[in-house]
């Protein structure tokens, strides 16, 4: 059973456990993110979706904000925790560049990351973008051949992020005006990351 179709309390059928109520929410509410886009994301909204009323909502998350931040954490958690598995498999010859910033920019624009943290920001919710620079700060911890002082990654992982967060928010028609193919801010980021890539396997090798 899909997580999204988990029966409500009301029907009379398996109570849920918060935890698992929670997660059933934020599912909804990233549902709801891809289909309709962030100002979909409601507390009524998700309610509606999983069986759940606005009060329970209210329990878990406080407001509607307080629901855009969980949503926020938790979507880039799991985004960073797959593009951390990647990058080890990219080390490794596994997956390309290009692949590697497909991930990533399908993460900001399919998954409507880059959508939601605008919506954020211009509704003044800005501290809800939070968890997210701190789930960034983690993975490049985890990556990173001297951890958090890495400072070549450093410069790599805030080119990486705005180029993926701008090509969702305006790659298109930029990319139409200036009479280049949809894919273009793709291309810059992927020659970058393979050159930034190619020198990390000759520091590698010395």
């Amino acid at each position: 059973m899909s997580i999204l179709n988990f029966p409500s309390e009301a029907a009379g059928r398996k109570r849920l456990t918060p935890e698992a109520s929670r997660l059933a929410a934020l599912e909804a509410a990233r549902e709801l993110l891809i289909e309709a886009g962030p100002q979909a994301v409601t507390l009524k909204a998700v309610g509606a979706r999983i069986g759940r009323t606005h009060a329970n909502l209210l329990h878990h998350f406080g407001s509607a904000s307080g629901l855009q931040r969980a949503l926020a954490a938790h979507h880039a958690e799991q985004i960073c925790s797959i593009i951390g598995d990647q990058i080890f498999r990219m080390r490794e010859g596994a997956i390309s560049a290009r692949e590697m910033v497909d991930l990533i920019f399908d993460s900001f624009d399919r998954d409507g990351a880059g959508a939601l943290a605008a919506w954020m920001l211009l509704s003044g919710n800005e501290d809800a973008l939070n968890p997210v620079v701190e789930a960034i700060h983690r993975l490049v911890d985890k990556v990173g051949e001297g951890g958090h002082q890495d400072s070549n990654l450093h410069y790599l992982t805030m080119e990486l992020v705005l180029l993926a967060l701008g090509d969702s928010l305006l790659g298109g028609p930029l990319a139409a005006s200036l009479g280049l193919n949809r894919s273009a801010g793709r291309e810059i980021a992927a020659e970058r990351l393979a050159q930034s890539f190619a020198q990390w396997t000759v520091r590698s090798a010395e």
